[in-house]
């Protein structure tokens, strides 16, 4: 009879080095998306100004969209067989996002979400890597979808300081 706490090992086609090395970079993806899913809610609730219901609407799309993400990258860190990150301090270490001083002016606002969907792109771009080198097919997929998403909203955000 096996032991009620034995550990399955996973085998599902990627060795235990590429899956830490593939999990490691998604939890920094993980910190990246949820320090800008917070900025991004935190400036939707925060802005205002003559383009306040423009975005206001726009921010709460984004974050919406940002929270479903932040739930895809840590069930597939778990799907790897790692524990995915889940405080503050966890992201605050991982996250090359930084936080927003006080309440910009709505113009600022937008500057600082362009910088931060740059920045998951950046971020989701170096990860692909290790899992196009490892065969993980369902991580780039995912890191391909990601990309998409924060290069395509960076352009629109972008377009409204033009």
């Amino acid at each position: 009879m096996a032991k009620k706490n034995a550990a399955v090992q996973i085998d599902i086609g990627i060795g235990d080095k590429d899956r830490r090395k593939i999990a490691d970079g998604l939890s920094r993806l993980l910190a990246d998306t949820y320090t800008l899913y917070l900025k991004t809610h935190n400036f939707h609730w925060n802005v205002t100004g003559p383009m306040f219901n423009t975005l206001h609407l726009m921010f709460e799309g984004q974050y919406n969209e940002l929270a479903l993400a932040v739930d895809a990258i840590a069930e597939r860190i778990r799907a790897l067989g790692v524990h995915a990150p889940g405080s503050y301090k966890d992201f605050a270490k991982l996250s090359s996002i930084p936080e927003a001083d006080g309440v910009p002016e709505a113009e600022e606002m937008i500057r600082q979400l362009v910088q931060g969907q740059e920045a998951v792109a950046r971020t989701a771009r170096e990860v692909f890597t290790a899992a196009d080198t490892a065969n993980d097919q369902p991580t780039a997929d995912l890191l391909t979808q990601r990309m998409q998403t924060h290069e395509k909203t960076a352009w629109m955000l972008r377009s409204m300081l033009a």
